[in-house]
């Protein structure tokens, strides 16, 4: 029987679990749901043991569905949301629920981290300034919270890492996961024994690093019961989930950017060299094709921002979509349609979780400026969109400042799939939108790690080239005028209400 290739992506509310042939055909997949926790505003956190039970479910299910058994899966590939910390003690239990990748308690402890070691030299060492989301300042919070919790630790583990610990009873990770802890030398692709000092962390904690296609581990036969896989069977690196969502749609080669339109939005581009921004504004991560690196800003609320206003302003429209079996959001495109570019004047900064790119502020805050008595729900849709959309450009100029352009920009994520939001990103970008055949995103490109790393393929750009196939699906069009009068307005808003962001979020500690 052809071997297929089986693809686990850790998500922040689901396990995305897939299974593909040869060819890059996806045979099945599924999508276990499990929820995370807010105990306190800005905090976010989830049980790791949730994310277990969903791939062992999602596994069982993508068999049955495809008609396969565990001896037709050559080879696992992993992904999964970056930057979260698990905890584990001696034994291999976890200490305490994950803190995630959107949680922004740690702004002291980056501060902290960045005063004691510099930040000019973090960022010629970690491509990155030390932000609130990122792994390394979590560590410190637990120091100084919950000191019972880090006198136990003997591992810490991203998420996608602790999924290969449950499947193997292997410490492994690999270099694209890796660059978003603040702790790797990412021009070098190992550990930084300067950071981990500066940040108390003892070198055993961590976790073997390899490259994203290498066998890291093969699958304990106690993991092989529960799933219906065989023992043995080999598991690659994988990839942050941007990484092999990276991979998933063959952003692969120099000189191409994509942007997905996700919960948060990610803006993305393969570079063959190590680059970094200056100030950091990007972030500078190990590539999952071995070897080479990628650029990347991420907004923290993109499509978290449209879900947002569909929440609380969106009941009567949600209804109606519940009435004539229709989605929400393709009647918030007809809503938006109904307005002119621009808003009638109505801006949107969509900071509601904070902002990394190109604002690494964890006390940035959303706002709609410009509201008149004219501006209606349909105003305040399209407007949310426009902010979304600006948020991404600013990443996009960025990359082109950092001398990487592209003729077109592969769009992926939720927003991609409509097409009045595809001509908005052409309109704002003044660049082609393309799409991907491939639509499965991170855990497709943990199968195509997978299949590279048990030699289905010889490299990472070869099974892009045999899998995925791109087509233009927007071209800049009138309104692009109109987006190329107002970014620059939206760009002025940040700086001018930053100092008053801090203020509001010290009236409400």
């Amino acid at each position: 029987m052809a071997a297929c290739f089986l693809g686990l992506d850790v998500g922040t509310s689901s396990t995305k679990v897939l299974l593909i042939d040869v060819s890059g055909k996806v045979l099945a997949s599924d999508a276990p749901e499990y929820p995370f926790r807010t105990p306190r505003p800005l905090w976010a956190e989830a049980d790791p043991e949730d994310w277990w039970k969903a791939t062992v479910q999602g596994i069982k299910t993508v068999l049955a569905k495809a008609g396969k058994t565990g001896s037709d899966v050559a080879g696992i590939g992993l992904s999964g949301q970056m930057h979260g910390l698990v905890m584990l003690d001696k034994a291999g239990k976890v200490l305490r629920p994950c803190i995630m990748w959107n949680d922004q308690r740690t702004a002291a402890e980056c501060a902290e981290i960045t005063a004691k070691i510099g930040r000019e030299k973090i960022l010629a060492i970690t491509g990155n300034p030390v932000l609130p989301g990122f792994t390394a300042p979590k560590v410190l919070w637990v120091k100084k919270n919950e000191p019972e919790v880090f006198a136990k630790c003997a591992k810490i583990l991203l998420p996608k890492d602790y999924i290969r610990y449950r499947m193997s009873g292997a410490f492994a990770t690999e270099v694209s996961d890796a660059s978003g802890m603040s702790l790797l030398d990412v021009p070098n692709r190992k550990w930084s024994k300067e950071m981990l000092a500066g940040c108390g962390i003892p070198e055993s904690w961590m976790a073997t690093v390899t490259e994203s296609t290498e066998i890291s581990a093969k699958l304990s036969p106690e993991a092989a019961a529960l799933t219906g896989l065989v023992a043995g069977t080999p598991i690659a690196g994988g990839g942050g989930d941007q990484a092999a969502q990276a991979v998933g749609c063959g952003i692969v080669e120099e000189g191409v950017i994509s942007a997905t339109f996700g919960t948060s939005g990610v803006v993305f581009a393969h570079s063959r060299q190590y680059r970094a921004e200056p100030d950091g504004r990007l972030h500078a991560f190990c590539a999952a094709v071995p070897g080479e690196w990628h650029m990347m800003g991420v907004m923290l609320s993109a499509a978290g921002s449209l879900q947002w206003l569909r929440d609380a302003l969106g009941a009567e429209e949600v209804a109606k979509a519940k009435a004539t079996g229709r989605h929400v959001y393709s009647l918030f495109d007809e809503m938006a349609a109904s307005v002119p570019a621009g808003s009638d004047g109505l801006l949107f900064l969509p900071y509601l979780s904070g902002e990394r790119a190109p604002h690494p502020d964890p006390y940035a805050r959303g706002a709609f400026i410009g509201l008149t008595l004219r501006h209606n729900k349909s105003h305040m849709v399209r407007a949310v969109m426009e902010g979304i959309t600006y948020g991404m450009l600013d990443s996009v100029e960025l990359m082109r400042t950092a001398g990487i352009r592209s003729k077109t920009i592969v769009a992926s994520g939720g927003g991609a799939r409509s097409p009045f939001w595809r001509q908005m990103m052409a309109d704002a970008f003044e660049t082609p939108i393309a799409l991907v055949n491939a639509t499965e995103g991170a855990a497709y490109g943990g199968a195509l790690l997978a299949a590279v790393g048990t030699g289905a393929y010889p490299d990472v750009r070869s099974a892009a080239k045999a899998c995925i196939a791109t087509t233009v699906a927007a071209n800049p069009g009138p309104d692009a005028k109109t987006y190329a009068k107002y970014y620059p307005r939206y760009r002025a808003l940040y700086p001018a209400l930053k100092d008053e962001f801090r203020a509001i979020a010290d009236l409400n500690k």
